[in-house]
């Protein structure tokens, strides 16, 4: 067996051993959504590698790249995300393989650290392979009073309402990560090409977009067993004193269009008068710090340190 790294001629060979590994029906997966994900992100193409035997490939795992910041110095990161193993060689110990190269690679890049969120079967293999755990992903909910029975029984189209010109949205973006500067915790630093990446022409999800009068907002539907969520993704708004009310007016008119029940945020990032909660809800974050002796690294291992939007960790 030979583990090396990928090259963009294996894509179609990938996407072969990921759909063998994890099933067509359960995921969305083309050249065009690999592309997108380790091709095309802006902050930097993927660390990819694959397990080769008989000049066939049998494994795939890849770190997609990602930036925090901490004040304005900036951390370099990667999300473990696509890992697969044909079916007919597991048991070969392929993934701890790859994952443990990927690692190195990573390492001799000058990644600082790597973060995801594992399921509950997955997270030990992390945990030997080095990971520990952050803390529970902190989500607010507040119930959706204005729909909550009014529910459409068919579902909206989403759509893209875009307002501000480029140089405003830029503007917009910078004023929000100076704001963020301030503060202790790390945060995704947000920009124009990001936002359009990651909200606007991601293949894997549609998304409720706005952005206009100071606000750049977007939103998803997840419908629970018996209820439908509003998950308010992402939330930039200026320094204006009308922001927070326009905020709420957007969320009020997203309740009604989709009939949902409950609308559910980052209590880090927003601040929702009326009666909500906010709490540990969301998945566990697990890390793995690369490089100990980074100047003023800050503390990555307690996700209460971190200042982050639902969509900065939604996984996707």
């Amino acid at each position: 067996m030979t583990i090396r790294k990928a090259a963009p001629s294996d894509i179609p060979a990938i996407i072969s051993v990921l759909k063998i590994s994890l099933g067509e029906d359960q995921l969305a997966v083309s050249e065009e959504v690999w592309n997108f994900k380790h091709e095309d992100n802006p902050f930097g193409k993927s660390i990819v590698f694959v397990a080769e035997e008989n000049e066939k490939i049998i494994g795939v795992r890849a770190f997609m790249r990602w930036n925090w910041k901490n004040e304005n110095q900036v951390y370099k990161a990667c999300r473990a995300v696509d890992t697969a193993t044909h079916p007919e060689h597991r048991g070969k110990g392929i993934f701890k393989k790859l994952t443990l190269k990927a690692v190195e690679a990573a390492r001799e890049e000058g990644v600082n650290f790597i973060f995801n969120t594992p399921n509950e079967q997955s997270r030990p293999g992390y945990l030997k392979m080095g990971w520990e755990t952050a803390g529970k992903i902190k989500v607010g909910l507040f119930p959706a009073w204005n729909s909550f029975w009014r529910l459409r029984k068919n579902q909206q189209g989403f759509s893209i309402d875009k307002n501000l010109s480029p140089k405003d949205l830029d503007s917009l973006c910078k004023e929000w990560n100076n704001r963020l500067a301030r503060t202790s915790g790390l945060y995704t630093p947000k920009s124009p090409d990001y936002l359009r990446w990651r909200y606007e022409i991601n293949p894997l999800q549609n998304y409720e977009v706005y952005n206009g009068a100071g606000i750049y907002m977007a939103a998803i539907v997840k419908y629970r067993k018996n209820f439908k969520e509003l998950r308010i993704v992402e939330c930039i708004f200026g320094d204006g004193n009308s922001n927070p009310k326009d905020v709420k007016k957007l969320i009020k008119k997203w309740s009604l269009k989709f009939g949902v029940h409950v609308i559910s945020f980052s209590p880090e990032l927003m601040k929702i008068n009326g009666p909500s909660i906010s709490g540990s809800f969301g998945p566990i974050l697990t890390i793995r710090n690369l490089n100990t002796e980074f100047p003023n690294m800050p503390e990555i291992s307690d996700v209460q340190k971190w200042t982050y939007s639902l969509g900065d960790l939604e996984l996707f």
